[in-house]
């Protein structure tokens, strides 16, 4: 009886610390285009169970989850863009549900001239309450991905404060990049604490230190370091991450230096679990 006590302790504690790696396939956006096999071979090679995308690079929706099922690799999460939850939800849900995923995550909200504004935010949360309402209907889950501009002054608070508060959270929550919620000047772990039942993925990229900081959505690729190396404090938001329950983590490294970046950022993130 001891013996079966020690051991469920030990699968208990290593559960506890073990973790499925995601990929965004963004990432791979110069690779995969001429080479689905062989890239999905390669990611597979880096120790990564699960992707986010979208698309299937020419192929059919069967042909490439095929391939994916064929390397380890499971599709957990899938783009919308802003218009499409607009208009076109039935599109969405027929994609997303082709692709065998939960999540729906949309990426960047349309403002002029690089300055987002309240009234931008008031017409994101009406879209996002009624499509993410839409979705849950039909068994899926939306996400906003913040990227930055959404972190400017508002009231006692930030434009992401003002939409996490207006948003229904039970059809509505956040995907955190935390390279983009450093980026635009706030905290990625104070975020966490402070929304912990918000957030339910996050894309770990990290930020070569003494990156300025900016609020219009944009910045230099290059700035993506491999994990641990920059200035995000990737292993404190993971411990924080873990805490609050996020299942799913997908690497996002933009830079030029992928192929060589991602392992190290893969071999980063394991030594965590010791």
């Amino acid at each position: 009886m001891k013996k079966v006590t020690l051991a469920f302790l030990l699968f208990m504690s290593f559960s506890l610390f073990a973790q499925e790696i995601g990929l965004q396939l963004y990432s791979v956006r110069d690779q995969i285009p001429k080479d689905v096999k062989g890239t999905l071979a390669l990611i597979k090679s880096w120790g990564i169970t699960e992707l986010e995308g979208g698309g299937t690079y020419g192929m059919t929706t069967e042909a490439f989850l095929k391939l994916c099922q064929e390397n380890g690799l499971k599709m957990k999460s899938i783009g919308a863009d802003f218009k499409e939850l607009e208009t076109e939800i039935p599109k969405i849900v027929a994609q997303a549900k082709a692709m065998g995923v939960k999540y729906v995550v949309c990426f960047w909200l349309p403002h002029q001239n690089d300055l987002f504004t309240k009234a931008d935010a008031d017409k994101a949360v009406e879209v996002f309450n009624l499509a993410g309402k839409q979705l849950s209907q039909n068994g899926l889950k939306l996400c906003y991905h913040p990227h930055g501009y959404e972190f400017t002054s508002a009231g006692n608070g930030t434009l992401f404060d003002y939409m996490v508060e207006k948003t229904d959270s039970r059809y509505v929550n956040f995907a955190m990049d935390v390279y983009w919620v450093k980026q635009g000047g706030a905290d990625p772990v104070a975020l966490l604490q402070k929304y912990p039942k918000r957030f339910k993925m996050l894309h770990l990229k990290d930020r070569l230190p003494g990156t300025p900081n900016s609020t219009n959505g944009h910045a230099d690729v290059e700035t993506n370091v491999v994990l641990g190396k920059g200035d995000v404090n990737i292993a404190e938001i993971m411990r924080v991450a873990k805490k609050i329950g996020i299942k799913h983590y997908f690497i996002e490294d933009e830079s030029s230096r992928v192929v060589q970046q991602v392992p190290e950022s893969v071999k980063f993130l394991k030594s965590l679990k010791k």
